[in-house]
């Protein structure tokens, strides 16, 4: 997948606009944002994209309107329903006026993330090849059944694991709960979690010690740097 692609995202919500045009510049996409329909249709009119990121529930031009007008110019355009429309006809309607994939709201980031490579994989081999093999159309989507399917405990989150890992490798020897805390902005109880799985898959190591009054502190110690195990998680 490309990651210079040029995604267009459509939400009125300005605080999740801002938290998922956030996320997405994190990943080093190109983003462009609207607040509603026709300023996306606008855009749309004007720009070339990758793919479409769009809620339902907008002023002027919709959600489901936008998606007519979409598929109208563009028929392999990958556009993804990002809603909070649970009920059935709302999904239906959707799918019908021609979404490739509808994610509700709230949303889990990983789910979000797994949805946008599919569709930009194949959305890339369908415009960049002639002839294209079914191995290749499937790759994007069928997981490979010998491919273990690697999740985090429940209540890490991978970019979390993300940041606080890379606060762990700028220091020297051993560090607190309490450094990282600081570094960060985490509070202490949700980094001593992190620090505890990676103490799990052992890149972390814990020892005690005593403290300037006597009382123990727990440091830890990155056994490995340059370990590449972390990538199955946070990838």
């Amino acid at each position: 997948m490309n990651k210079n692609s040029h995604i267009l995202l459509i939400e009125s919500d300005a605080n999740l606009n801002m938290v998922v045009a956030d996320y997405l510049c994190s990943k080093a996409y190109t983003i462009d944002t609207a607040k509603d329909g026709q300023e996306a249709w606008d855009l749309i009119s004007k720009r070339r994209y990758d793919i479409i990121l769009t809620n339902i529930n907008m002023p002027q031009i919709n959600g489901y309107d936008l998606l007519k007008l979409v598929r109208s110019s563009f028929i392999n355009l990958p556009i993804i329903v990002i809603s909070d429309k649970k009920d059935k006809d709302s999904i239906i309607r959707a799918y019908e006026l021609g979404c490739d994939d509808y994610i509700i709201k709230p949303f889990e980031f990983e789910r979000f993330n797994l949805a946008l490579n599919n569709y930009l994989k194949r959305y890339h081999i369908v415009e960049d090849q002639d002839i294209i093999e079914q191995s290749e159309l499937d790759k994007t989507i069928i997981r490979n059944e010998k491919e273990p399917v690697v999740t985090l405990p429940k209540g890490l989150d991978k970019n979390t694991l993300s940041v606080v890992w890379k606060c762990i490798l700028t220091f020297d020897g051993m560090f607190t709960t309490e450094e990282v805390s600081a570094k960060v902005g985490i509070s202490r109880v949700s980094i001593r979690k992190y620090l505890e799985f990676l103490k799990s898959v052992r890149l972390l190591k814990l020892d005690l010690h005593r403290g300037s009054v006597g009382r123990p502190v727990y440091k830890y110690l990155c056994v490995d740097k340059q370990s590449d195990l972390l990538n199955v998680y946070i990838n």
